[in-house]
């Protein structure tokens, strides 16, 4: 018998919480896998004083899962959300929060650095761009993440997208990060992924209305001023089109490359061949392209039918001498589970097969 997912979160919803609950029902399950009869999952706590008290938790829900037939192996690692927070003195009131403002000016660089600059901690920078909006760029840039945390990659992304902000929604967070000094922001986790976006900071309901200077130096911040940690790679989920995000990010952070999604028609690829322009113009590697919405396979009696035409970016990457990275199908399940805040590479199935397939070729040549 093949061992679910359902199997397993269904042993895990029988795991109660000292202060009720259970860790389904308190969405404390994070990069749920199964290989072979390997299973393996994060159980995430609020914070590390939370943490601390959940060692027993952990171990019963790894002794539980290891009973179900098929289960040759557990590993259940126990994380925390943010930091304890600080216990005031005797006698004196806990402090508030120092608050942090996102969009100013940017600041220049200090005085002896000059060209891109690495981030503190992070190992290697992908920027996943596109042309034009509408392709599923940031679709691919969260499953993307949360399929490289699966292959057990350190993994953090950021939503660079400052005017049309997704990835709160697609990740599934909506608690404002939090600032310790007034300096400092520090990032929020979901899916096995430190995430950061500028729609966390904002009043989702308003319009970001800001020259390029203010995005420039929004995008300073949110690169420079997040504590990510030991990242082995960040995920930069760019805005479409070539503008001043993009010539902000590959002048002054050092990326290892650019992965370009586009769809396989015509008017996609004109913008998408900008977009790769772009890159080798500000001397940005493109690593791969990644085709998406590349056919229809009817859930009925399983025709296929390409919508937006065939091949089209294949045959871009092999005139560019370009791997292509990977070709996704326009995918009902894909667009729900993105809604609904999960995305599908964290799950089982086709579609997060076809993730892992790309994280894996990512790990393989060293890019991720």
């Amino acid at each position: 018998m093949t061992l679910t997912r359902d199997q397993i979160l269904g042993e895990l919803r029988r795991i109660g919480l000292p202060d009720g609950g259970d860790l389904v029902s308190r969405d404390m399950v994070r990069a749920l896998g199964v290989d072979a009869g390997r299973v393996r999952f994060v159980i995430e706590a609020p914070d590390a004083e939370t943490a601390g008290a959940l060692e027993p938790v952990r171990r019963a829900a790894e002794a539980a899962v290891g009973a179900l037939p098929g289960v040759e192996a557990v590993s259940a690692i126990l994380t925390a959300h943010g930091p304890a927070p600080a216990r005031p003195a005797a006698g004196q009131k806990p402090a508030e929060a120092p608050s942090l403002k996102i969009g100013r000016h940017p600041t220049p660089q200090p005085a002896g650095q000059t060209g891109p600059q690495r981030v503190a901690g992070v190992d290697r920078i992908l920027a996943v761009g596109s042309g034009k909006g509408g392709v599923g760029k940031s679709t691919v840039a969260s499953n993307l993440a949360v399929a490289l945390a699966r292959e057990g990659r350190r993994v953090g992304l950021l939503d660079a997208d400052i005017y049309g902000p997704s990835q709160p929604r697609m990740m599934g967070v909506t608690k404002r990060p939090g600032s310790p000094d007034g300096k400092t922001i520090e990032p929020l986790r979901a899916h096995g992924v430190t995430m950061m976006s500028i729609g966390l900071m904002m009043d989702p309901d308003k319009a970001v209305v800001w020259r390029g200077p203010m995005l420039m130096g929004a995008l300073q911040q949110l690169i420079g001023q997040v504590a990510w940690g030991e990242l082995d790679v960040l995920i930069v989920d760019l805005p479409p089109g070539t503008g001043d995000i993009q010539l902000t990010l590959c002048q002054r952070t050092h990326l290892t490359g650019a992965i370009v999604v586009s769809t396989p028609q015509d008017v996609a690829l004109l913008d998408a061949r900008k977009a790769i322009d772009m890159f080798h113009t500000l001397k940005t590697p493109v690593l791969g392209l990644i085709e998406n919405m590349s056919l229809y396979i009817c859930p009925e009696c399983g025709h296929e039918a390409h919508i937006f035409g065939h091949g089209g970016v294949r045959d871009e990457a092999a005139r560019l001498d370009a791997p292509l990275l990977g070709s996704l199908p326009i995918d009902l399940e894909t667009r729900l589970a993105g809604d609904a805040g999960t995305p599908v590479a964290a799950g089982e199935g086709p579609m997060a097969e076809a993730y892992l397939k790309i994280a894996r070729g990512l790990v393989a040549g060293g890019m991720a």
